[in-house]
């Protein structure tokens, strides 16, 4: 019998990621105003931190031959989603950001299917409906063709979809040890941030030591153990439990974002909001019990 998921220790990997990256708008704010800009954060904080484990633990490549297609989609997938989080976070309403981010539930849902065999109940359908048109709701205006939806939609859409196929594909990569996850999630990050800079010549930072400083401690310890204890947590349980799981995030973001930002979301945000996650955590419990039934005989 398969076990993998029991015991609280996936469950608690999860809600301390989860708890970080509520609260990750705050310090990147700072930076910003500290003169490091989002995409030098996310180059150079992941970058100390795929440097730190690079010198401590080398770069396994055992296993990394045997579905080379998979481990690409997990750098490109892993480097957009933290690139685009980040960016959409200092520059957006955090509780806006984080509900779009969840719909990554869903996609969850979806990929899983089509990636993993996992199968989805006629119903859940229905509650991917109501999900996406929970997004509608919050990213509908009736100035809709003067003015179109915000960047920092974009990118949390665009970074929940990332974030969907990094944790459908860190599962498919079973034999593939969670260092080695890691590390690839982290030289994904470094990538796609170097492909940004580049494309849009944005100039190093004029930034003093603080600044510098700030970004090396978001990648280490910040990034380093963050990323760890989900990578461990995701390997470990069905993709559909560990995406709600982290929707604890946005009451960390909601409740840190209202008391330290004064940030409060209108009514369509929250009609919005409310379907979304509702219909994410719908649709994981109709048919969690026959995706662990599947895995349990296997």
């Amino acid at each position: 019998m398969n076990v993998e998921g029991r015991g609280p220790w996936p469950l608690l990997a999860l809600l301390y990621a989860a708890t970080f990256w509520g609260l990750i708008w705050w310090p990147a704010r700072w930076l910003e105003q500290a003169g490091v800009v989002g995409i030098w954060q996310a180059l150079v904080s992941y970058g100390a931190a795929l440097l730190v484990m690079l010198l401590i633990r080398g770069f396994p490549l055992a296993g990394l031959a045997r579905e080379p297609v998979s481990v690409l989609v997990l750098v490109l997938a892993a480097g957009w989603t933290n690139v685009a989080f980040l960016l959409a976070v200092i520059g957006d309403q955090v509780v806006r950001v984080l509900i779009l981010f969840y719909l990554s539930p869903l996609w969850a849902s979806l990929l899983g299917h089509w990636l993993l065999g996992e199968r989805l109940r006629p119903v859940t359908w229905a509650m991917l409906a109501l999900g996406l048109a929970g997004a509608v709701v919050m990213l509908y205006r009736p100035e809709v063709l003067r003015q179109p939806v915000g960047k920092g939609d974009w990118l949390a859409l665009s970074a929940g979809f990332g974030f969907a196929l990094t944790n459908v594909m860190t599962r498919r990569l079973r034999w593939v040890g969670d260092q080695t996850k890691t590390e690839l999630a982290w030289l994904g990050v470094v990538l796609v941030a170097l492909t940004v800079i580049a494309i849009e010549g944005v100039p190093p930072p004029q930034a003093d030591w603080r600044g510098w400083a700030g970004a090396v401690a978001l990648g280490v310890p910040g990034f380093l153990f963050s990323t760890l204890a989900v990578v461990y947590a995701v390997s470990r349980m069905p993709v559909q439990r560990s995406s709600v799981i982290m929707l604890f995030e946005v009451l960390v973001g909601a409740v840190s974002a209202w008391l330290l930002a004064g940030e409060v979301l209108g009514l369509r945000e929250w009609i919005g909001g409310v379907m979304i996650i509702g219909a994410g955590l719908l649709a994981v419990h109709l048919h969690e019990e026959e995706v662990e039934t599947r895995e349990d005989s296997s």
